[in-house]
């Protein structure tokens, strides 16, 4: 569900950036074209806020700023859902070596950690280095791990292909990191958010079972409260040991999923 407070998180200068060029291409030659007015619909509704541009004037719902930047809110959004259900199966490319991943292949693992993430989210760079640390230390016991990033690059390249490759090598993820180009394996997941978190066992069925859908940790940017993966962490353990999971789920926090223009499933409209 979408939590109702939206968060100042970057400035109209980037929008700015990324929204000139796309702007360029429906051959809209200054901010008081009709066609860039109409382009700026879809462009603010990418980024979870409605914005024009009037000339020099920014507008951000009652408020008028007339100024060169400004702010874009982004919404935030939490993750809902219920356990025991079945993971989908997916067919994605790792930009990093060009291979195909399917669900299938992490069939001989106890347990399966899908992470839906991207690039750019404040609330994914905050756990970044803390992801791989948790990759690190429970893959060699026997959890098997993937990452996909669903966000539409017409808003967002920096969260495209050739970026995301770019990251899992800076990062050294030693994990697969897939791109969801047609956004359809984020909405089988349900997933709403960056980072969104779905913990998986294998119980001699096809395929895994869902046991644990929620946070990380309760850290958050700029909380002052330190990442220590203590949610997850407790749920993976449970899972390796054969415990249940008894531990709350207490939904994940971050950016929603940057959705391509009228592909926005129902649950993130809300």
């Amino acid at each position: 569900m979408a939590v109702m407070a939206t968060t100042l998180v970057q400035p109209l200068a980037r929008a700015t950036a990324l929204y000139r060029p796309a702007a360029a291409s429906l051959g809209a030659s200054n901010l008081s074209s009709p066609k860039l007015q109409k382009f700026s619909s879809f462009f603010g509704a990418s980024f979870g806020s409605k914005f024009t541009f009037r000339g020099g004037v920014t507008k951000l719902g009652a408020e008028r700023r007339r100024t060169r930047v400004g702010v874009v809110q982004a919404k935030r959004m939490e993750s809902s859902g219920n356990v025991a259900t079945r993971a989908p199966d997916f067919e994605l490319v790792e930009p990093l070596t060009g291979k195909t991943w399917q669900l299938e292949e992490f069939e001989p693992y106890p347990a399966l950690l899908v992470m839906f993430i991207c690039n750019h989210c404040p609330f994914v760079i905050h756990l970044k280095e803390d992801i791989v640390k948790l990759a690190e230390n429970y893959m060699p016991k026997g959890l098997a791990m993937v990452a996909i990033s669903s966000n539409s690059v017409l808003t967002h390249p920096e969260d495209g292909p050739h970026f995301m490759a770019e990251e899992a090598k800076t990062l050294g993820y030693p994990f697969p990191y897939l791109y969801d180009e047609t956004q359809e394996v984020a909405k089988a997941f349900g997933a709403v958010c960056t980072p969104e978190f779905y913990l998986y066992k294998k119980d001699g069925r096809r395929p895994f079972e869902l046991v644990y859908h929620g946070r990380f940790d309760e850290s958050r940017p700029r909380s002052n409260i330190p990442v220590t993966g203590r949610d997850i962490r407790e749920a993976i353990d449970c899972v390796l040991s054969a415990r249940p999971v008894t531990i709350p789920q207490l939904p994940s926090i971050g950016c929603s999923i940057k959705w391509a223009p009228d592909n926005t499933p129902e649950a993130s409209k809300q």
